[in-house]
């Protein structure tokens, strides 16, 4: 039990600290913090003679900073697209009549989703048939819908 509490511990400090990091390297402080050291870089040229040492600072620096930025942006990437998809799939799953299929279809091979991919073409082409924007197909009874629609409703173009 004590493990996992540290465990806990360690990875709401890692949890913290890059969305604080984040956070800070998205602001305009940062920005004008990043371009202030540059603009000082460069007006110490002249100053240390343009050495192969003045330009290895900058060079190593910027190296250093945009590696671990790396780490911190894909972390702030996969959390974000993490909500989001967690997001989607509580509308999905609310929406009477929408496909319970597209829940968690992040996980499908690339094959699958090329071929949900050709449903939802399927569906695009339905629609463009329709004069009214606010009908909508699911993509479990697309074509029986349009069928259905065609006979009688009016709203499709003949």
């Amino acid at each position: 039990m004590t493990k996992s509490r540290n465990h806990i511990k360690k990875n709401n400090f890692f949890e913290k600290f890059a969305n604080a990091a984040t956070k800070f390297t998205g602001s305009s402080v940062a920005f004008i913090a990043a371009t202030a050291i540059v603009v000082i870089w460069a007006v110490t040229g002249p100053v240390f003679h343009y050495s192969e040492t003045w330009q290895l600072v900058i060079n190593t620096g910027t190296t250093i900073i945009t590696f671990l930025m790396v780490f911190l942006i894909q972390k702030a990437q996969n959390k974000d697209g993490k909500a989001i998809q967690l997001k989607l799939n509580e509308l999905i799953a609310a929406q009477q009549g929408a496909s319970n299929r597209m829940v968690d279809i992040e996980d499908l091979s690339e094959r699958e989703l090329d071929q949900l991919h050709k449903f939802y073409v399927t569906i695009a082409t339905l629609a463009k048939k329709e004069a009214d924007i606010h009908c909508s197909h699911s993509i479990d009874v697309a074509k029986e819908l349009n069928e259905s629609k065609l006979k009688t409703n009016k709203h499709f173009k003949k």
